[in-house]
């Protein structure tokens, strides 16, 4: 079964079960139900080498009961099969109706109503199974190569008993990899919607190349602050701290918003940085569980200045403001950073003397009140003098305030941005990711 025919045959069937249990709705019951599915085609590498090769399918599916101003949600897992799936929704809608019985109101419900009728699918060109090993090692040749392939289609899916039909498919792989020489490593990842074989080989290349700087006589940087080159990976690694509360309109207004001085306007970041929700990248569907539709592209930092929070419909409800079709978890679902001036082959230069980053992991906040954030340098990073890689550098703390390395010290973002996709696999493949460049940014921190 190709993968049309998987989504084809999933969509009806999915509208197959929502009909029935919307027609067996008692009088005072509202439902919401969604669907999450994916077939997809796993392969792990180690040693340049396939240590596991494997196809999942999987559909679940979760209901939303609302009666008498109480909500429940409960979820259970489908296998495809009309009969034996349309018994499973069955029992877990009693099982829903059973537990709102029990529950208090919930003064901030948000009523269920009709956004619409929305679809979208993302038709890919991905290759076979058999291709993708034959080309993955050949063209990685001699080189240690560890990582996860995933490619299938994902589909997202929603529908309530006001009338509301969303569907989202998307059909794209993601090549996250490690090259490896002994114990040093350089990261990269190649993902998208079209395989190309040479455009892998150009983001191998690139890999190898950095691999091959490790090589250098390791550098000795001390604890300071010093002029630094975020590559696109590393600078997405920071600003995914965006999504932790940063843009969360509840968060601002319980008090824990690291973007708090931000959001009131006490001060502002660098003229240079726009930020935008963009779907049209086709990283996430635009409606969230509730059905809702965001916009296309919604500005959320316009020159520096924060033009919007991220509110869901229970945050517009309980502190007054506009919903914007946020999730609930108000974070990010498909970030898109306007790019700038800097010219990729001019980043050496431009730089001078100081610390090339390529990727940034263990990051957290270390106080919130400046939007301090903490974490460790990964990988192919260096030390560099006269616009030139000297070497490598042993892995370092840092400690920076996002007011600081988003404002005053950003310096320059590079004319070209790349997508640093959502690579999480716990329970299913995961959708949304961001669109960054480089970023060069003056006086960063290291504390290690």
């Amino acid at each position: 079964m190709t993968s049309h025919d998987f989504t084809m045959r999933l969509r009806h069937h999915f509208d197959q079960l929502c009909s029935r249990l919307m027609a067996g709705l008692t009088p005072g019951e509202e439902a919401t139900v969604n669907l999450s599915a994916e077939e997809t085609h796993f392969v792990r590498f180690n040693g340049n080498r396939v240590r596991q090769n494997t196809d999942v399918t999987q559909i679940t599916l979760s209901l939303r009961l609302q009666r008498r101003g109480r909500t429940v949600e409960q979820s259970c897992s489908l296998g495809g099969d009309e009969v034996t799936d349309q018994a499973a929704l069955t029992r877990l809608l009693e099982s829903c109706r059973s537990e709102v019985l029990i529950l208090p109101v919930d003064p901030n419900q948000v009523p269920i109503e009709n956004h619409g009728v929305t679809s979208d699918e993302f038709r890919g060109k991905l290759l076979t199974p058999e291709l993708l090993v034959q080309t993955a090692l050949s063209a990685a040749g001699g080189f240690d190569l560890t990582g996860l392939y995933a490619g299938g289609t994902v589909i997202r899916a929603n529908r309530n008993s006001k009338g509301q039909n969303h569907w989202f498919s998307n059909e794209t792989f993601f090549f996250d990899y490690s090259l490896y020489s002994g114990p040093q490593a350089a990261k990269g990842c190649y993902a998208g919607s079209h395989w190309s074989t040479a455009d892998w080989e150009v983001n191998l290349q690139r890999t190898q190349s950095m691999l091959q700087l490790l090589s250098k006589p390791a550098q000795d940087v001390k604890p300071g602050a010093y002029r630094t080159y975020l590559a696109p990976r590393a600078f997405s690694d920071l600003l995914g701290m965006l999504g932790w509360n940063a843009l969360s309109a509840a968060a601002w207004k319980q008090g824990r918003s690291p973007f708090k001085k931000l959001a009131e306007g006490a001060v502002r970041l660098s003229p240079l940085l726009q930020v935008n929700e963009n779907f049209e990248l086709g990283l996430s569907p635009r409606f969230n569980n509730l059905g809702e539709i965001s916009q296309s592209n919604l500005a959320l930092i316009e020159n520096g200045v924060l033009k919007t929070m991220l509110v869901s419909s229970r945050s517009a409800k309980e502190h007054g403001l506009p919903a914007n079709g946020a999730s609930e978890a108000e974070a990010p679902r498909a970030m898109d950073v306007g790019t700038g001036s800097l010219q990729e082959a001019e980043v050496l230069k431009e730089l001078g003397r100081g610390l090339y980053l390529s990727n940034l992991h263990y990051l957290n906040w270390s106080d919130l009140a400046s939007a301090r954030v903490t974490g460790m340098t990964r990988y192919a990073c260096f030390w560099v003098e006269g616009g030139e890689i000297v070497g490598p550098i042993r892995n370092l703390r840092w400690d920076e305030s996002l007011y600081s390395a988003l404002g005053s010290k950003l310096v320059a973002l590079t004319t070209q941005a790349e997508i640093d996709p959502a690579v999480d696999t716990y329970f299913q493949r995961a959708l949304g990711g961001c669109c960054t460049p480089g970023a060069l940014i003056d006086q960063f921190t290291f504390t290690l």
